[in-house]
């Protein structure tokens, strides 16, 4: 019972329970009588999408893009001021999401004062800007504030895209949005106060669900009895992953309709009492039908919790996902089908309360294929007209943005709009490029043929895809021939012993029998997995080329080496799921689910301390097969750290004297990550501080990651008392206050070792002199930025040196430049997103012509991020006791144009002009004397290396 349960309340809420059991319906969640403070429950809805980014899965997946074309005198300011008070006005859109134990929270963060947005130049209609925009991903433990961007095409001509997280919005509370806005809009161009009442908040409506749990059995045991049995649809997935799967890991194809289509659709459904909805479900299971040949078949579709007027004006997410179960058997006719479809969807939504991933932990492993793909893997939907911002004065149409990425393997489709269409969108990695084409133009026939007569039979509905040839080889032994290492391949006939497989190497030095086991697992069903891969040196053959059996090793299969990490990983099993599982029994079978396996994967990794994430124990599913994917990761880190130690950069140095533990926080981030990289090679022991929430991000030889925030002052002086030396490299860049209240809390808690803290050149101010020596006294103005840089090393050094602490560092550094994502967004803001995005548009570009404003020189000093990593490293050996600079170079800007358009192959005009832009007007020189032998470039470091590094996978 809640801590503000009082023992009227109970009454209260046990009469209304007995009012409702009369009334034979299911009881509604108790009203809040107050708001309770403080951290909320996460609804089931939001729980979902937090353990897809604990479980590893691609953020970029619940990215919401909402983006608008705005014709006519537009104000970025006024537009400010309206999401500034929208953010703050809904706490949702400024919560993180945390963890106490095992169980996740969330809380709203402070109401930010002022939410920055951001206008870009751009000659076109700036597709790929936005697309890259709406791909960034959010970090779920630091909050999910709404991002603005504005791409200005001409005087009167805008685009605006936000982007916010699923996990805070749904498509109603995008009508909401779009709403206040306006409204929030024409109040800041008027300069008046706006009127609009107190929205609902979504920490209340989770407290009322997580309250009124119990609720939930009855339909739980109904989901149980209805599902019991299904299976996940057999998709025919691609022989070869597309070698671009990981960039564009989905495809989406849209087939124009007649304009006589839809209108048919409806009258059928009329006639059959079905909406347009379930008529496009029941395609989408002939559809799918066609392409299995399965007759009992299971489709998800989306369902929501908005109901009642407490939940007008609600942002968030009040989705759920419903398993739709049809059996298609007797060669129905379509008109059939949708009156089966219409049963099992109405059944379906009597019980849509019921959260999916509940239903999932209650069918266990039989909800699950054998790569761990859940029950519910195609997806059907109708698309309607989108919601677009609709400002004042303003003419507005709505602008899609694709993120290139797909929740489900497959969504079957309409566009209800003026321009009807079907849709199909798939996975890459579930369906091969032919098989897609074809299904999208067969779905499409296959509407206009039931819109023309429902009364067809499934077996004479046209568009039949083409069956597969045939293909007598075993599918391992089409995989092994696919993978780009192996040359030949043989899987034969078992003859009632194990499987065994047979393969030939391209090279020496190529991949394991275990690694290619471990791929082999990833991408066939359990009982195709050979049990073991046999390598040759040649294939034997007979006279007429074909694979002579009788030479090929046989006999039992060879006892492979114990692996090393089967026990620890039975052990965990054994912690975490209560019962000690066999080498072979399945997560699921055991009682696993996907909290289970996210709790699972950070066990092992913290022990074990090799990457992994929840996402690999549900797809490897047993401990044996678990163990086996530590080893390869283990066997290519081990050849990783020897390749590093084996550059120039990774030369041995003088060491400290005592071996020590080095804290490092902000791992996550670009700085960080290639310090613990630099760390790693030198075999030094390191502690990373990680909100648990991002700790699967971070690994490494060595690492051990700890629970630890900037805003948990507890956990920071934790770790720093846990330590024997601290590199500070984490940094929130947009709250001074945090970051120096953080620094405080370090240096109370440190009493030994050296300290290192990566500063800014920021902390220098906008020094008189165009030449700046380490440790020149700082010139005003400051940013907030550089003031809280510059009070954070005041804090340090004064305490350097007392109570037995050790020497310090302030490492300040200039832009940093690496191929880490966090890195490349100096390629999207600041004075070089100013020049990339330009150059990437072929937009003219304006640079500062030299004496302007009495200035010889305009440009930036840079590091590479693995350069500032060995000038962080070498000062635990050796601390500067005050202020270092590390930078690798200076570029002035018209060099920096040159390499940017020369990379991108752009052809923007370059001019020079005595107008300096405040993005630009930067025109000074930083010595680096005291680190100077750390930062001396390696191979591969120039800053034309870096750049290319940088900018190559935004290209794609």
């Amino acid at each position: 019972m809640a801590a503000t349960d009082t023992p009227a309340a109970l009454q209260q809420e046990l009469l209304r329970r007995a009012r409702a059991r009369a009334a034979d319906r299911p009881a509604t969640p108790a009203p809040v009588p107050a708001r309770a403070a403080g951290p909320a429950p996460l609804t089931h809805a939001q729980r979902r999408m937090w353990l897809m980014e604990r479980l590893g899965g691609s953020s970029a997946q619940y990215s919401v893009p909402f983006a608008t074309r705005l014709t006519g005198p537009f104000d970025p300011d006024a537009l400010s001021t309206a999401l500034t008070e929208l953010v703050r006005r809904h706490e949702i859109l400024r919560t993180r999401y945390g963890r106490d134990g095992d169980e996740p929270y969330q809380e709203a963060l402070p109401a930010p004062e002022s939410i920055t947005v951001p206008v870009v130049d751009v000659p076109d209609d700036g597709a790929r800007l936005l697309t890259e925009e709406a791909r960034r991903p959010f970090d779920l433990s630091g909050g999910t504030v709404p991002r603005a961007l504005v791409l200005r095409h001409g005087p009167q001509d805008h685009t605006l895209l936000l982007t916010f997280h699923h996990i805070a919005i749904d498509g109603g509370s995008l009508e909401t949005v779009a709403d206040e806005l306006a409204a929030l809009y024409e109040a800041a161009v008027d300069g008046r106060a706006h009127t609009l009442p107190e929205p609902p908040q979504y920490a209340d409506f989770a407290r009322r669900e997580h309250a009124d749990a119990a609720r939930l059995e009855d339909g739980l045991g109904h989901w149980t009895r209805r599902l019991t049995g299904a299976t996940a649809p057999r998709l025919p997935r691609p022989a070869v992953l597309p070698a671009d799967v990981a960039q564009h890991p989905a495809a989406t194809l849209s087939t124009a309709l007649g304009e006589d289509v839809l209108p048919a659709l409806r009258e059928l459904g009329r006639r059959r009492r079905a909406t347009v909805f379930t008529v496009g479900l029941a395609a989408a299971f002939a559809a799918l039908h066609r392409l299995t040949g399965e007759l009992d078949l299971v489709i998800g579709c989306a369902a929501t919790h908005r109901e009642g007027p407490a939940m007008r004006g609600l942002v968030g997410l009040c989705v759920n996902t419903l398993p739709v179960r049809v059996d298609l058997s007797g060669d129905p006719a379509f008109a059939t089908l949708v009156e089966r479809v219409r049963d099992a969807l109405l059944e379906a939504q009597q019980h849509r309360e019921v959260p999916f991933d509940l239903i999932l932990e209650r069918l266990g492993a039989t909800a699950r294929a054998a790569d761990g793909t859940a029950l519910v893997r195609v997806t059907s939907d109708v698309v309607g007209d989108q919601t677009a911002l609709r400002l004042p004065g303003l003419e507005s149409r709505f602008v899609e943005v694709g993120v290139g990425e797909a929740k489900f393997d497959l969504t079957l489709g309409l566009f209800d709009t003026d321009a009807p269409a079907s849709l199909v969108q798939y996975g890459r990695a579930a369906l091969d490029e032919e098989t897609g084409r074809a299904l999208a133009e067969s779905f499409a026939e296959l509407l206009t043929a039931v819109a023309a007569d429902p009364e067809l039979r499934l077996s004479a509905l046209p568009g039949e895809l083409a069956a597969p040839e045939a293909d007598d080889r075993h599918p391992a032994e089409a995989r092994l021939l696919a993978h780009p290492e192996v040359a030949e391949a043989h899987v034969p006939d078992p003859a009632g012993g194990p499987l065994l497989a047979y393969a030939v190497l391209r090279r020496t030095g190529g991949p394991s029998p275990v690694q290619l086991r471990t791929h082999l697992r990833g991408v066939l069903g359990r009982e195709l997995v050979p049990a073991t891969v046999m390598l040759l040196d040649s294939m034997p053959r007979t006279a007429d080329g074909s694979v002579d059996p009788a030479r090929l090793p046989s006999g039992p299969v060879p006892a492979a080496p114990k692996s090393p990490h089967l026990e620890a990983v039975t052990e965990a099993f054994t912690g975490l799921l209560g019962q000690r599982p066999g080498p072979d029994d399945d997560f699921f079978a055991l009682g696993g689910h996907s909290l289970a396996a996210v709790q699972l994967a950070e066990r092992l990794r913290a022990a074990l301390t090799l990457p992994l994430v929840g996402l690999d124990i549900m797809q490897t599913r047993t401990p044996r097969a678990v163990a086996e994917l530590l080893d390869a990761r283990a066997a290519e880190r081990t050849a990783a750290v020897a390749a590093s130690a084996s550059a120039p950069s990774a030369a041995p140095r003088k060491r400290r004297a005592r071996e020590g533990t080095v804290l490092v926080t902000g791992g996550t981030g670009g700085v960080g990550a290639f310090v613990l990289r630099e760390l790693a090679a030198r075999g030094r022991p390191v502690l990373a501080l990680a909100r648990p929430e991002s700790a699967h991000l971070v690994g490494g030889d060595g690492v051990e990651v700890i629970e630890g925030d900037l805003g948990d002052l507890d956990s920071l002086r934790a770790a720093v008392e846990g330590a024997d030396a601290v590199v500070h490299a984490a940094c929130t860049f947009t709250r001074p206050e945090v970051d120096v209240a953080a620094m405080e809390a370090m240096v109370g808690a440190w009493r030994g070792g050296p300290f290192v803290f990566v500063s800014s050149v920021d902390a220098y101010g906008r020094p008189k002199s165009a030449r700046v020596a380490e440790e020149s006294a700082p010139q005003a103005p400051l940013s907030s930025y550089g003031q809280a840089k510059l009070d954070c090393e005041r804090l340090l050094l004064s305490a350097a040196g007392t109570e037995g602490r050790g020497g310090a560092s302030a490492v300040r550094s200039p832009i940093v430049w690496g191929a880490h994502d966090r890195l490349r967004d100096q390629l999207r803001w600041g004075a070089t997103g100013l020049l990339y995005q330009a150059a990437l548009a072929g937009h003219p570009i304006g640079l500062p012509a030299p004496g302007a404003g009495g200035h010889d020189w305009y440009g930036a000093p840079w590091v590479h991020a693995a350069a500032l990593a060995r000038a962080v490293v070498c000062c635990l050996d050796a601390p500067v006791h005050g202020v270092a600079n590390a930078v690798s170079g200076h570029v002035a800007w018209s060099d920096l144009t040159a390499e940017l358009t020369t990379l991108l192959g752009s052809d923007s005009a370059v001019t020079f002009d005595d107008e300096v832009h405040r993005d630009l007007d930067h025109r000074w020189h930083y010595r680096a004397d005291r680190l100077a032998p750390a930062l001396r470039p390696a191979p591969g470091e120039d800053l034309h290396a870096v750049l290319a590094a940088m900018i190559e996978p935004m290209k794609r």
